[in-house]
């Protein structure tokens, strides 16, 4: 097959799909396996086994990859495809707002999707829509239904903050801006919120526990803390009765305490994590997304507030996620594509992980088996094993022993469909 995305069929295939694995990296396993021989009946994998030993169905079609490694369909817990990694010069993120119809970030939100099954990523978390409502709901049902190419989405819908915590800011206080994020004050109406984006589709509950962030007096992150204990603790209860998870935004300081002490089930970028944050993640299990090549953008000169404030993020981040690294805290992998443009590799993001001490097969797990747990999709997705989903991509290099290899993804099967195939 070509390279490139093949049209979605929208009827399930009961075919029978032999892939041939020279190196296969199962998602879970320590240690990558050689010559191995995957079957998958429809939608599903079917059996894994060694080569030497196999059986092959009679008429099965045979997919070589003997001379590649082979992966799970990878996993970005957290990303915004209603977001562009808007330029300042093209009128930055209130543009998205003010200007763009929705149906034109709905387009746009259909190409990121699409970029992002091109590059192996055959699951998203995708933490809300940025002012586009209920629109990733939408693009889900539409990947769903077979309409569009695209990875299999949890969505978060409109997230959640208070008076003073989002954007739209700086206009004339006589106008009633439109917000990027669900605005609440007060428990009750926290709960309301949960209860709508909740009944409209949502996942997950994206929540904001920090907002502006500053360098101190004494040089440190200073975060605008945003909702209280009580309302936090009113969402997540919410969230809870419906089986469903709250993602927490939280930078630093006193929002993140918030954000812990109120039950949320991940930290979102954890930029200034202490050493009683680690041990509270740990007590109460909470999973860490980090997104930590998202801080190395766009930085605002450095003879500026704002641009000491960017290299503070990166600064103070970097031993932060070394500390929860070496703790043990569950490390989940995730870009902030759409703050970062669609145009660049999501698995960048590896690179990072590794240049800050995580072992590449620790960081193939943490977007693989581990993401799966936290999506609690464990055994479905994230793995190569029988009765999980064939969500499967191969790469020609090692990434156990360069990571970067993961940049450049020839392979791509989703639901047990090829989408990308680039010639041998």
């Amino acid at each position: 097959m070509a390279a490139g995305l093949a049209a979605q069929d929208s009827k399930p295939s009961n075919t029978v799909t032999v892939i041939r694995a020279g190196t296969l990296i199962d998602g879970k396993s320590d240690k990558p396996r050689r010559d191995q021989v995957i079957v998958i009946k429809g939608t599903h994998i079917e059996s894994v086994s060694d080569a030497a030993s196999a059986k092959l169905p009679p008429d099965a079609a045979i997919i070589d990859l003997s001379k590649a490694t082979v992966l799970p369909g990878l996993i970005d817990s957290h990303t915004h495809i209603f977001l562009q990694g808007e330029s300042p010069a093209q009128g930055g993120y209130d543009a998205n707002i003010l200007n763009a119809p929705l149906a034109l970030r709905a387009a746009r939100a259909t190409v990121a999707a699409r970029r992002a099954l091109e590059q192996g990523f055959t699951t998203l978390r995708d933490v809300e829509t940025e002012g586009a409502g209920y629109g990733d709901v939408g693009i889900k049902q539409a990947i769903e239904a077979g309409y569009i190419p695209g990875p299999r989405l949890f969505v978060s819908t409109r997230a959640i903050s208070t008076t003073g915590g989002y954007p739209l800011e700086g206009y004339a206080p006589e106008l009633d801006m439109p917000k990027g994020a669900q605005i609440v004050d007060g428990a009750v109406e926290a709960r309301k919120a949960a209860r709508e984006q909740l009944d409209h589709g949502a996942d997950w509950i994206k929540v904001y526990m920090t907002h502006r962030s500053w360098v101190g007096k004494n040089g440190e992150l200073v975060s605008q803390p945003t909702l209280t204990v009580e309302e936090l603790r009113a969402i997540v209860d919410e969230t809870h009765g419906w089986g469903k998870k709250v993602a927490c935004h939280a930078y630093s300081g006193i929002g993140l305490r918030r954000a812990l002490d109120g039950g949320c089930d991940s930290i979102e970028h954890g930029l200034d994590l202490d050493d009683a944050a680690i041990s509270q993640m740990l007590k109460q299990g909470t999973w860490y997304v980090p997104t930590i090549a998202a801080y190395y953008t766009d930085w605002a000169p450095a003879d500026t507030p704002e641009g000491r404030r960017d290299r503070l993020r990166a600064s103070v981040h970097e031993p932060s996620f070394k500390k929860a690294l070496k703790a043990g805290v569950k490390i989940v992998f995730g870009t902030d594509m759409g703050g970062i443009p669609w145009t660049e590799p999501i698995a960048q993001e590896f690179s990072r992980m590794s240049a800050l001490g995580m072992q590449p097969m620790d960081a193939i797990q943490s977007a693989t088996s581990r993401a799966a747990a936290m999506l609690d999709m464990e055994g479905k997705i994230g793995v190569i094993a029988p009765g999980a989903f064939a969500d499967i991509v191969a790469v020609s290099g090692d990434p156990l022993g360069d990571i970067k290899a993961l940049e450049s993804v020839q392979f791509v099967m989703k639901d047990g469909k090829v989408y990308r195939s680039e010639g041998k």
